[in-house]
């Protein structure tokens, strides 16, 4: 800072003094008096026929940035041609900054800045001038513009805008391989002295790497580093302004850069014998060991491929490289057995997968290593000499015939007896049993093909010595079959005859099947039974490939005669003892076409020869039907007039009694009861039912004592009154409203007609006047009837 400040001050003393002088333009007119000053001769007003003389004029200061002075900053002068030193012209000024950085002198047009100005901040500014009248407050010449420019000084050292680097370079690269190019930024004035030129250098990290100092350009400058040895490298780059002169301002950044991985180094097992023990009872596909070899690369460039050399393990042994660890992972292909082999050796080679070519030189990028494996003894289960036992036993074969045998041993140097039992998870129904000490299998029921044809359990054997250590067999037992059913027809067939058919002509093709298993496969044989090749309607040939074919014997068949014809055919089988079976055809006659097509096998073919359609078979039908009709109807008519017409003769006088409490149909009531009944009592049946009501329920029938003739109807009455009302099945109700004797304490005595001692015409219907106008026709009817039989009577 105290060196800006000095190299401030020493420039506003060359220039306040007049040591140093602004470059501005070539003045149009000579003026000595005004010729080493900052002025500006603003242009006076002239008239068209006077020619006006031009003062020198400027239209730029410069000011220095930074002033640190005590009084303000002089920038220049502004003057006018009519200004003539009477004080008579006032100068003003406006635009950037004026009044607030820049001030003017309104009487002698004398220019400061005010304050100290940074050129990074503003450059430059625009300002107007214009010369005023004092008096008229007119302007006496036109507004001018001018600018004042900042003249920079180094006060900006340079910056690292994007610092601090990250960079990367391969291992092993050559002398002045490009590693980045870093860029220092300075704010100063690049078109005006040194203060904006940047020089690079390097102040941290040689002699390791170098930097183009104008570029800026970072480059290796030793050949062959190795990543192996050093990764991490850290850079201090310096840049510094006036082209790296003394007193000038700098600025540093860092540059960390980091040597990147190549394959130049090959791996290496870190001892030449690896010694491994694995037990014989690791299961196949199982890691019995791991080995090591060591790669100082990183990434892809240290990975290794693990491969066994040919030789005494490459049948036994694999391996393959953790991608995890790099490590070789030996895995088991083959069981062991210490009592076969105890030991094992093999070689094998680590080989780096990504080489470099520009490193083939160095040597082969591998490594062999011996890798020696001990085989342990382990107690092992017993061992079965074969891996699956198939056996055969015909079906029916006697309970405990013995079908075959397994076999396991003890293969351990202690060798125990082993103990034989089947696993009866697999074998629930106990078809087979098993000697525990031999072996052997035997049958413990009788086998059916038909029902089970094979049969799969385990077999399980342990060491007496140890139990615990057993192992399982599968046996397989297959159930052949013996010949004992009949071959028969395969499926059930609808066979159907022409009645034109022609003789030889095949009508049906047959195929038997048998349930009985051949293992050869079944071969049939037909022909007709004894009883039927005598005088064949049909004949069966057999075409010695387990079919046949049924073939007509005559010349056309008639249906009318015989529908269906029923054909025994014999099936043999070829196995032993033979089997055979007689299996009854059904042959059915059938009107066909020319060509053989069956037309209908139907009742309507039978009926088609004597001429009879099916129009004229439908008319007989609706004719029956209708003559049934009539006849119906003519019987239930005459039912019905007979039960309309009423048996009643002259001499037999009947009354009926009236059901009024149910608002019968009075007197055309012919359902009431039938009082004729009382006057003869010897017709009462004993079991009638009452025709007045509906009975619930039947009624047991009940004795009644004999009526005599000359019983009086009010005994006769008051008895059955009696037994009504002694009945518990009678209905709660009594049916009976009025009687034929209406007793001694009736006021209006009796109203049948039997034994009335008066007639109508002993009637006195006068009263019916008294009853006013509404009954006056009624009076008058009966008024005119009793006139009408006095008249009769005189």
């Amino acid at each position: 800072m105290l060196t800006r400040n000095c190299l401030s001050l020493l420039l506003w003393v060359l220039f306040d003094g007049g040591l140093l002088t602004p470059l501005q333009s070539q003045p149009q007119q000579s003026l000595a008096t005004e010729s080493r000053e900052n002025v500006f001769i603003m242009p006076g007003r002239q008239s068209p026929a006077q020619r006006v003389k031009r003062g020198w004029v400027w239209n730029q200061f410069f000011v220095l940035e930074e002033y640190m002075g005590s009084e303000p900053q002089y920038v220049g002068k502004l003057h006018s041609d009519l200004d003539k030193g009477v004080g008579s012209v006032k100068y003003t000024l406006s635009g950037d900054g004026a009044g607030t950085v820049f001030t003017i002198d309104e009487t002698t047009g004398d220019i400061h800045a005010i304050r100290s100005l940074d050129r990074e901040e503003k450059p430059f500014y625009t300002l107007r001038a214009q010369a005023v009248d004092i008096h008229t407050r007119k302007p006496l010449e036109p507004e001018s513009e001018f600018i004042i420019k900042v003249q920079d000084i180094n006060d900006n050292e340079p910056k690292f805008l994007d610092g601090p680097y990250v960079a990367s370079v391969p291992e092993m690269s050559p002398v002045g391989a490009y590693v980045l190019q870093v860029k220092a930024t300075d704010a100063d004035d690049p078109t005006y002295g040194n203060s904006a030129r940047v020089v690079y250098s390097i102040l941290q990290g040689q002699p390791y790497f170098s930097i183009d100092p104008k570029t800026g350009i970072i480059r290796t400058a030793l050949p062959n580093m190795d990543r192996e040895v050093k990764e991490q490298y850290q850079v201090l780059i310096q840049a510094k302004d006036m082209g790296g002169q003394l007193g000038g301002l700098a600025g540093t950044t860092t540059v960390n850069i980091t040597l990147t991985d190549v394959n130049d180094n090959p791996p290496r097992f870190p001892k030449s014998i690896f010694h491994l023990k694995v037990p014989e009872s690791s299961l196949v596909g199982s890691a019995i060991g791991r080995i090591r070899a060591v790669d100082p690369d990183f990434g892809k460039n240290a990975e290794i491929e693990y491969n066994i050399v040919p030789g005494d393990g490459g049948n036994l042994f694999d391996i393959v490289t953790d991608e995890d660890t790099q490590e070789g992972v030996i895995k088991l292909k083959k069981p062991l057995d210490f009592e076969t082999k105890k030991a094992y050796t093999f070689k094998v080679e680590a080989s780096n997968l990504h080489l470099d070519h520009r490193f083939h030189s160095v040597g082969p990028f591998k490594d062999t290593a011996t890798v020696k494996i001990s085989v342990l003894d382990v107690d092992e289960p017993p061992v079965f000499s074969k891996p699956l036992y198939i056996m055969e036993v015909h079906e029916d074969t006697p309970v405990g015939t013995i079908i075959g045998a397994v076999t396991a041993q003890d293969l351990d140097v202690g060798s125990s007896a082993v103990r034989y039992f089947i696993d009866r998870k697999n074998d629930g129904d106990s078809y087979f049993t098993i000697d525990g000490t031999e072996g052997t299998i035997a049958t413990n029921e009788l086998l059916d093909r038909e029902s089970t044809p094979q049969y799969n359990f385990s077999i399980i054997a342990s060491k007496i010595s140890n139990p615990s250590l057993a192992s399982k067999v599968n046996v397989l037992i297959n159930v052949l079959d013996v010949n004992e059913f009949p071959p028969e027809i395969s499926v059930p067939y609808e066979t159907a005859v022409c009645e034109n058919a022609k003789p030889g002509q095949v009508i049906q093709i047959i195929s038997a099947a048998d349930r009985d298993l051949s293992p050869a496969g079944q071969q049939f044989s037909f022909r007709l039974s004894p009883e039927a090749a005598i005088k064949p309607n049909f004949t069966v040939r057999d075409y010695r490939n387990n079919t046949a074919g049924i073939e007509t014997r005559r010349n056309g068949y008639s249906r009318r005669q015989q529908e269906f014809y029923f054909l025994p055919v014999v099936i043999e089988d070829s196995s032993y003892p033979v089997q055979s079976s007689t299996n009854t055809m059904t042959i059915r006659v059938c009107r066909c076409d020319s060509d053989g097509t069956i037309l209908s096998c139907n009742v309507e073919a039978i009926f088609l020869p004597v001429g009879l359609s099916t129009g004229a078979l439908i008319a007989i039908l609706l004719c029956i039907v209708i003559l049934l009709a009539i006849v119906v109807l003519y019987v239930a008519l005459r039912r019905q007039k007979k039960k309309d017409t009423l048996m009643t003769s002259k001499e037999d006088i009947r009354d009926n009694v009236i059901h009024y409490d149910d608002e019968g149909g009075g007197e055309e009531d012919t359902q009431a009861f039938d009082i004729g009944a009382l006057r003869n009592p010897k017709v009462i049946e004993d079991n009638k039912i009452r025709r007045d009501i509906k009975p619930d329920t039947l009624c047991l029938p009940r004795q009644r004592p004999p009526v005599e003739d000359n019983t009086d109807i009010r005994d006769f009455i008051n008895q059955r009154l009696q037994e009504n009302d002694g009945d518990p099945t009678a209905p709660p109700y009594d049916s009976l409203a009025t009687y034929a004797y209406e007793g001694n304490g009736s006021v209006a005595e009796s109203l049948s007609s039997i034994d009335s001692r008066t007639t109508e015409a002993d009637q006195d219907y006068d009263y019916l006047t008294d009853w006013g106008p509404r009954f006056k026709v009624l009076a008058d009817m009966f008024g005119e009837e009793e006139s009408y039989n006095s008249d009769k009577v005189t």
